[in-house]
């Protein structure tokens, strides 16, 4: 780390940092001085909301993240799934949207599961057309719940 970072958390807020889950009582700003592994809670994803391929490939990201001592297992999961993305969908991904999941494998391969998290949090709205009618409908909702 070339520089330290500043994180702001709120009372009750989580913070996981190199495996270890944090739990403030009060508002605070952390500053890390040095490189560290963490996850703010508000991009961590709940295994019930892992609903779509991409989702769930983020969650196993997340895994990653939060229990370093199973990382490369969960690589090897994280490989599985992501070579099912392409087919889970009932239309054909653009090869903007395959190139941009091909960075994430990359990301993933490198050791590098928090970039990899943020590419995938931007595919989010183009993975919507993807999805079948059905899929397509239960996620609606969750997504403009994120926007409002």
């Amino acid at each position: 780390m070339k520089r330290s970072m500043q994180l702001s958390l709120r009372a009750g807020e989580r913070l996981y940092i190199n495996g270890a889950v944090l739990r403030v009582d009060r508002k605070v700003s952390i500053e890390l001085l040095n490189d560290a592994t963490f996850l703010m809670e508000n991009h961590v994803l709940q295994i019930e909301d892992a609903t779509t391929p991409l989702k769930r490939l983020y969650f196993v990201l997340q895994t990653m993240l939060m229990d370093p001592a199973t990382a490369q297992e969960t690589l090897k999961l994280f490989r599985q799934l992501f070579d099912l993305v392409p087919c889970s969908y009932s239309q054909t991904p653009e090869a903007s949207f395959l190139a941009t999941l091909e960075k994430v494998r990359s990301l993933a391969e490198e050791g590098r599961p928090f970039e990899a998290m943020r590419v995938l949090r931007g595919l989010y709205a183009d993975e919507l057309p993807l999805l079948d009618e059905h899929e397509r409908e239960a996620e609606e909702p969750r997504l403009r719940k994120r926007a409002g």
